[in-house]
């Protein structure tokens, strides 16, 4: 369960970026987090998953209070979160095999141990024949495919996802919606922020809707499931 009282951040500029928000997100749920570009979501997502720490307010995920983390204990936090991007950043040297096994060897994971995650991720996205294979051989949905497996390969509990479809057509949009439903079917909770209404509107998920840093409507309630598209 995450629940975000009171939140806000203030960056140096002056701008105020979240202006108190209040969310809980039930564990094992899928919601979308929508709203105009600066409206607030990939904030939101920095801060559950501590890229950054807000100016005042709380959150709580799991029972954790991620205000008290320090900073030794932040690596240990966010093994348990997948971050995806709109730019999967993979490492265009290495194998997709090594993308998705450099966390796991940092992790301390033994190599029997990391390559069955590697396979189990990979065959999921539908990539496993792909696994020797550079990036850059990679169409752009295959790459995005890559960053999903590298964000799942550690079973985390929580997902965050921002604008992960932004550079993919249509058809290939849908591939990755229908991929984060079978992974929210797994009872992982999935935090996506998404600009495209037209993509989500049909799934029926919650959707939470920030405009200048604020909540203005949350169109589903809470724990309402979705549909295929």
């Amino acid at each position: 369960m995450i629940r975000l009282e009171n939140l806000r951040k203030r960056y140096p500029n002056g701008h105020d970026a979240i202006r108190g928000i209040n969310l809980e997100i039930k564990q094992g749920e899928m919601i979308f987090l929508t709203g105009h570009s600066g409206a607030g979501k990939s904030t939101v997502l920095k801060l559950i998953g501590l890229l950054e720490r807000p100016s005042s307010g709380k959150i709580t995920v799991n029972g954790t209070h991620l205000n008290e983390l320090n900073s030794k204990q932040i690596p240990f936090y966010r093994r348990k979160i997948g971050m995806i991007f709109q730019a999967p950043t993979l490492l265009n040297d290495r194998s997709v095999f090594e993308n998705l096994a450099l966390p796991l060897r940092i992790a301390g994971f033994s190599g029997p141990e990391t390559r069955s995650r590697i396979h189990a991720s990979l065959e999921l996205v539908g990539l496993l024949k792909k696994h020797a294979q550079l990036p850059l051989a990679l169409s752009g949905g295959e790459q995005q495919r890559v960053g999903i497996a590298r964000a799942i390969v550690s079973r985390p509990d929580i997902i965050l996802a921002d604008e992960p479809t932004g550079n993919l057509d249509p058809a290939l949009s849908k591939d990755i919606m229908h991929l984060f439903m079978r992974l929210n079917q797994v009872g992982i909770t999935l935090i996506i922020a998404t600009h495209d209404l037209a993509l989500i509107q049909p799934l029926n998920f919650r959707q939470i809707q920030l405009q200048q840093g604020k909540i203005i409507e949350p169109a589903l309630k809470a724990g309402t499931k979705g549909r295929d598209l």
